[in-house]
């Protein structure tokens, strides 16, 4: 697996990004596991991981939104993996052209509720998505951001020990007939969208995580320890 390494010398609690490229989940999930492990003992800064992921689908760890629309044998069939997973939220879908980033926080040292969190991450996918042409905004309840009444970005976090995994991804340019096969995050006839879908536009994907390191350094560079 390679990697991208990038960083703002600058940012007192130093954010390091690091492009993935196109990775297996379970690779990525393993990874992230022995971030988390090394970031809970200061011996790595603050890191994330920005990815593509080959077909697969995430089962959350609330039972009742994770809801399949074909079989194992069908989803076998079709090249697309099932993961089950710890973190907040139920089924989610991944696929090439679809930005992913996994942030490995520490937030206490950033003094960063969940909730606050969350918020942020909305905040840097908002204004991604607004560099790319496309407005999109939050709906109270409802983790992720929205296109008037269709999703293009879901959020799935856990914390422990005050460090974050999993993250939030977001519809670049993917196929999204992957989501005819599940209930995304347990929401009954929610539509899902994309850039693409919705701008008629496609993307080089090196420039739109180019973009997205800018946000993320600039939504964390002003943290203090």
């Amino acid at each position: 697996m390679t990697c991208r390494c990038m960083a703002d010398p600058e940012t007192r609690l130093p954010v390091v990004i690091r492009d993935l490229g196109l990775a297996e989940y379970r690779a990525v999930l393993d990874l992230q596991q022995r971030l988390h492990t090394q970031r809970r003992a200061d011996e790595i800064p603050d890191t994330v991981l920005v990815v593509e992921h080959p077909p697969v689908i995430t089962l959350g760890s609330r039972q009742s939104a994770n809801k399949l629309l074909a079989s194992p044998e069908d989803l076998a069939r079709r090249n697309i993996d099932v993961v089950g997973i710890r973190r907040g939220g139920g089924t989610t879908a991944h696929n090439p052209g679809q930005l992913v980033f996994y942030p490995i926080l520490h937030l206490q040292q950033r003094h960063l509720g969940i909730s606050q969190y969350v918020r942020t991450l909305e905040a840097i996918g908002m204004e991604l998505l607004e560099g790319l042409g496309l407005a999109c905004g939050r709906r109270a309840g409802f983790p992720g951001l929205w296109v008037g009444e269709r999703k293009i970005a879901s959020i799935g976090v856990r914390v422990s020990r005050f460090v974050t995994r999993h993250g939030m991804a977001i519809n670049i340019q993917n196929d999204l007939d992957i989501f005819d096969v599940m209930v995304p995050c347990g929401l009954d006839a929610v539509t899902m969208t994309s850039v693409s879908k919705e701008t008629g536009q496609t993307w080089d994907m090196g420039e739109v995580k180019t973009r997205l390191a800018t946000s993320l350094t600039h939504h964390y560079e002003n943290a203090k320890p």
